[in-house]
């Protein structure tokens, strides 16, 4: 495996965990994880690069190796973190994204905000959330209030070899070797539950458990849908064939198609034998996409 280094970047309200692979002076490409995600899984699709690059990727606030912060957390917190991660990467020019699942969401919509400092961009299974109506607010604020009240805990494991073992369960693809890999960066020693709701000290996914709150504020898709007609950079949309996302979208006739005619410039890429996490399940093929793309 290509070792990583790791760096800190302090912010105001932050203290954000930096990996790092490759050369400083080679050209820089940014990898997003997605929620629950860490910086690490991205370990294998960095394996399997051909070329020199420059990596940064940063593990989320309330993720990885990055500060918790012990409450609810809000989901444009993490556009201000992702400007400052380029801001200090790449001050200057544009740069070339690759976002995983709410890693893609969030470069979807920087690369809206920010059309000029983005130069091509893919997204992994990163096409934004099911829609919202008005009439899902009451009760979403309700489970909000509920979560004040009682903060949600993460699901306590014995060790990290049935860690491993939940992984592979819930990803049909995924190799005991890439499982055992992840289960050493995905999970941590910490407090959590069990299933009959019993408190228990050990194994515990690696993400604060205030990310599991629910959420006061309603997805909007409209608002995305406006941010990404302003997208200008081309963008290359990544699926997995077995993914549970794809299956989704498929109960909504029409909402893939309206989501991807947003963009001006978008293309689309299919990978065989990968679900949701596809970055887990087919590096080689993941990689080989990327470097097509942003090297083009």
């Amino acid at each position: 495996m290509r070792p990583s280094r790791s760096e800190y970047l302090d912010l105001p309200s932050v203290r954000l965990h930096i990996r790092r692979w490759g050369d400083p002076k080679a050209p820089t490409l940014f990898l997003l994880h997605g929620w629950m995600d860490v910086s690490a899984s991205f370990q294998f699709v960095v394996d399997e690069l051909q070329h020199d690059w420059n990596i940064v990727a940063p593990d989320w606030r309330g993720f990885g190796q990055s500060q918790w912060l012990n409450r609810p957390y809000f989901f444009a917190e993490h556009i201000g973190d992702m400007e400052a991660i380029i801001d200090r990467y790449a001050p200057e020019g544009q740069v070339k994204l690759v976002g995983h699942s709410m890693g893609g969401i969030l470069s979807c919509l920087y690369a809206g905000l920010r059309p000029e400092r983005v130069e091509r961009l893919v997204t992994l299974e990163g096409f934004g959330i099911a829609p919202t109506t008005p009439e899902m607010a009451p009760e979403r604020y309700r489970h909000w209030l509920a979560d004040l009240k009682q903060p949600p805990r993460m699901h306590v494991y014995t060790d990290r070899d049935s860690f491993a073992r939940r992984l592979m369960h819930s990803d049909r693809f995924l190799t005991p070797e890439r499982a055992d890999f992840l289960a050493r960066h995905l999970a941590r020693i910490g407090d959590g539950t069990t299933k009959g709701g019993e408190q228990r000290h050990g194994i515990i996914w690696n993400g604060d458990p205030w990310h599991k709150a629910s959420s006061p504020y309603l997805f909007r898709l409209e608002e995305s849908m406006a941010i990404w007609r302003q997208v200008v950079c081309p963008v290359l949309w990544v699926a997995g064939r077995q993914s549970w996302v794809v299956r989704e979208y498929d109960t909504r006739p029409g909402d893939w198609e309206a989501r991807r005619a947003c963009f001006a410039k978008v293309e689309d890429a299919w990978i065989d034998e990968a679900d949701h996490m596809l970055h887990h399940d087919q590096p080689q093929a993941v990689a080989r996409l990327i470097e097509k793309f942003h090297l083009a």
